[in-house]
């Protein structure tokens, strides 16, 4: 039965408030590394749409994509490293971005784009730029030399720690042997496997979290660590001091995309390009150490900023360091040596 005109009327009235409403209740849920976006950048997105953004974390991109290929649901903007983001695509896990909501995707550096696998942006935004380097206690070790061989002194028995993740540490151990990390030579990697045995005999532990509380703390006295951590810590604890190794290190992008199955493209779509605002991305990288590919953000951050040797290389370090690429059917070649590493006595 129709509504008498009047009813119509008052009903088509509360229609913007409804819908109002309805954004206000929206929750963002973004899967992400831990301590990658500043807390007072989130609330004020929250506050600017109305909505409530909860950030779950994950430790490496390949338990990210582990934990959404069983399943993991509700998820809205993921954060996966280029290589996954690649494999990600193929497999049809993102919703193709629109160009339309993103203006601030202007901001990417186009030279850099063409280094990454999506580098037309048709489903993932760059992000940050991390390198895998090297933190050392100054007040305890005063010879450290900057090189991957490092991990091998004995002296420090117990007091190092090298990274829980494959491709980081298989790639320092073939950096460290002047080879690619994105080799596919069985040899090379047989020699990395014994390489990293070696480390593993007098490491405290393979970790991705507690090497930043246990620098920090002299716990540890040489850790394996991704930049923007270190940078955090380094900036508390002068006593920290980061170095890039001479043989180069990885260098990894991690980009925004949005799943598939998300139920919020629209507020997922304001998230990357509010990320992705030169003001917003030059105060977050200041925040949370790492180097977004955004040019017009850069003339933005403090001069000191630049001058961190976790965020800036010296261009002759920086000409040997790789992109980690996505390996396909070649892949397993890493997971048998990793295994091996990892049950090694």
């Amino acid at each position: 039965m129709k509504k008498p005109l009047l009813a119509r009327i008052a009903a088509f009235a509360l229609l913007p408030l409804t819908l109002s409403h309805a954004l206000a209740d929206a929750t963002l849920h973004v899967f992400s590394w831990a301590d990658y976006v500043k807390p007072e950048l989130v609330t004020r997105f929250e506050e600017e749409n109305d909505c409530k953004v909860v950030i779950d974390t994950f430790d490496s991109a390949e338990n990210m994509y582990a934990k959404l290929k069983a399943g993991a649901d509700g998820y809205d903007v993921v954060v996966p490293t280029s290589y996954i983001q690649k494999v990600m695509q193929a497999e049809g896990m993102f919703l193709p971005l629109d160009p339309a909501k993103l203006p601030n995707i202007k901001n990417i550096d186009p030279a850099f784009l063409k280094r990454l696998p999506d580098a037309s942006m048709a489903t993932a935004v760059p992000y940050m730029v991390s390198y895998n380097v090297i933190a050392v206690r100054s007040d305890k070790i005063s010879d450290l030399k900057p090189t991957w061989a490092s991990f091998a002194r004995t002296d420090l028995k117990k007091r190092v720690t090298l990274l829980d993740d494959m491709r980081e540490s298989v790639g320092a151990a073939l950096k460290s042997l002047g080879h690619s990390l994105n080799t596919r030579d069985e040899k090379e990697l047989a020699a990395a496997r014994d390489v990293l045995i070696g480390w593993k005999k007098h490491i405290a532990k393979f970790d991705n979290e507690g090497y930043k509380s246990g620098i920090d703390s002299g716990e540890f006295h040489l850790v394996q660590g991704y930049s923007g951590d270190l940078w955090q810590v380094a900036e508390e604890n002068p006593k920290v001091k980061i170095l890039i190794p001479i043989e180069g290190t990885s260098l990894a992008c991690d980009e925004l995309a949005i799943l598939k199955n998300s139920k919020l493209a629209d507020l997922s779509h304001k998230f990357i390009d509010f990320l992705s605002n030169p003001e917003i991305a030059a105060e977050n990288m200041q925040w949370t150490g790492y180097y977004a590919p955004n040019p017009a953000a850069l003339k933005l951050v403090e001069p000191g900023f630049l001058k961190n040797p976790a965020v800036s290389l010296p261009p002759d370090i920086q000409a040997k360091c790789e992109l980690i690429e996505d390996l396909g059917p070649d892949l397993a070649k890493y997971t048998k040596i990793w295994d091996e590493v990892k049950a090694a006595k």
